[in-house]
């Protein structure tokens, strides 16, 4: 399946100063698969795959000093290939395993620059939480779930993801209307490989839901993996609670009445290293760079939008009756759709949310992204232009904002004296074109 990541992959590949890249992400989101591709094309035969999971004889070769010459040649005697002269791409996978891997990358960074080297990892920011990474060092990519346009291209739509990498505009109906339809199915697959490659094979809704599940019972055990994080019964609590408060503002104290908030807090910060959860932060004004809350207020989401259906427990053929993404769980569903796709699309940074407490005067605007430069409010809405008061309030405090986005299920269209933009929900991850 194609995946705009190798993009990422073959622009990191082309510096002329290349740094050792460090791949992010969730589990299950198909790191190994995008740089094995991207070897093949890139390297095809010249390519050293060091799987610290799989195999036991790699971690040895890191336990001496972390001299990148004598790392290459306990590496070369291994593989019996060589590896030095730039022309092989050595990838350390699985590389939480073996921390002393990690921290040999600012020496090939600093020694051996010319050898392309390329580490990933499942919960690698989870496992070595305290691990202090070699900053500056190295460069970070972030692998998120397939987008829609990418589950589109996947499931035979090309032409339709054509669409939605082009600056959004007004579509026919019948193409709206499909694409409308789309999302329904993907809020129910999500964007996971395993399940897009089964829904593209043409497994059926019940056949993805039980690849979800088996993958719900995997991450829950990786948390007993790491006892020394936080106990796995805590961790599960957490996970669910904070699927079930997707999109609403949160207390940690309220996520789990059995534990302390402390507790609380510190088990979503472990679900948010691990990318089970995005936490999405309140910002204080409109101003640029985002100044977030001095006591940060907080909306957790899904990493992942089919696994927040499946722990949701609907059915998926209610799923698909359901005409009106908005009306499913009170909007909770589309604005986990928006701030999916807004992560994939902004470069993996956190969702971002603004809200007034002023006493008469609240207000609370879904996201915020930064286009251009400026602080750009998005909403996700079902009504017309004159329910959106929030919306209107802000644009009246902040007159040099230019324009505001609402998605809904409605027609592209636009209202310039008010400085609204109307996109159908599916240009969610179209906003920068």
């Amino acid at each position: 399946m194609k995946r705009d990541f190798q993009t990422t992959l073959a622009e990191w590949n082309g510096k002329a100063v290349r740094k050792p890249l460090v791949i992010r992400g969730m589990r299950q989101t198909g790191k190994t698969w995008c740089v094995r591709d991207f070897a093949a094309k890139f390297y095809k035969d010249q390519f050293l795959e060091v799987n610290f999971e799989f195999s036991d004889r790699w971690a040895p070769v890191f336990d001496g000093d972390l001299d990148p010459g004598r790392i290459c040649d306990e590496l070369e005697l291994l593989w019996g290939r060589r590896v030095r002269g730039g022309g092989t791409l050595l990838f350390l996978d699985e590389i939480q395993l073996c921390p002393r891997a990690l921290a040999s990358l600012r020496y090939f960074r600093e020694r051996m620059p010319e050898i392309p080297v390329i580490a990933a990892g499942s919960l690698l920011d989870f496992a070595l939480d305290g691990i202090q990474f070699p900053v500056g060092r190295v460069q970070f990519a972030e692998l998120h779930p397939m987008t829609f346009a990418e589950y589109l291209e996947a499931t035979g739509n090309g032409p339709l993801a054509a669409l939605l990498r082009e600056p959004p505009r007004k579509l026919p109906k019948a193409v709206h209307e499909k694409l409308l339809d789309e999302v329904r199915l993907y809020s129910i697959v999500g964007g996971l490989p395993e399940c897009v490659e089964a829904k593209a094979a043409g497994s059926g809704l019940l056949d993805v839901r039980e690849i979800q599940r088996n993958l719900i019972v995997a991450f829950e055990q990786d948390f007993a993996k790491y006892p020394e994080r936080m106990d796995d019964s805590i961790l599960r609590e957490i996970w669910r609670a904070a699927n079930a408060s997707a999109g609403r503002q949160i207390s940690y104290a309220a996520l789990s009445r059995d534990h302390a908030g402390a507790t609380n807090r510190k088990a979503l910060e472990l679900l948010s290293k691990a990318r089970l959860v995005k936490l999405s932060r309140a910002v204080a004004s409109a101003a640029m760079p985002f100044d977030l809350d001095v006591a940060p207020r907080i909306k957790p989401f899904a990493g992942d939008i089919g696994l927040y259906q499946t722990m949701a427990g609907r059915p998926a053929d209610d799923m698909l009756r359901e005409r009106d993404l908005l009306a499913i769980y009170n909007g909770a569903l589309a604005e986990q759709f928006v701030a999916q796709e807004l992560a994939a699309s902004f470069g993996g940074d956190e969702p971002h949310w603004w809200k007034r407490d002023a006493r008469n005067a609240q207000a609370e605007i879904d996201f915020m992204v930064a286009l251009d430069g400026r602080a750009v409010p998005v909403e996700v809405k079902s009504g017309p232009a004159g329910r959106l008061k929030s919306l209107h309030q802000f644009l009246k405090e902040n007159p040099r904002t230019q324009n505001a986005i609402v998605l809904s299920g409605a027609s592209f269209g636009e209202i310039p004296e008010q400085r609204l933009r109307f996109l159908p929900i599916y240009y969610a991850g179209s906003l920068r074109f």
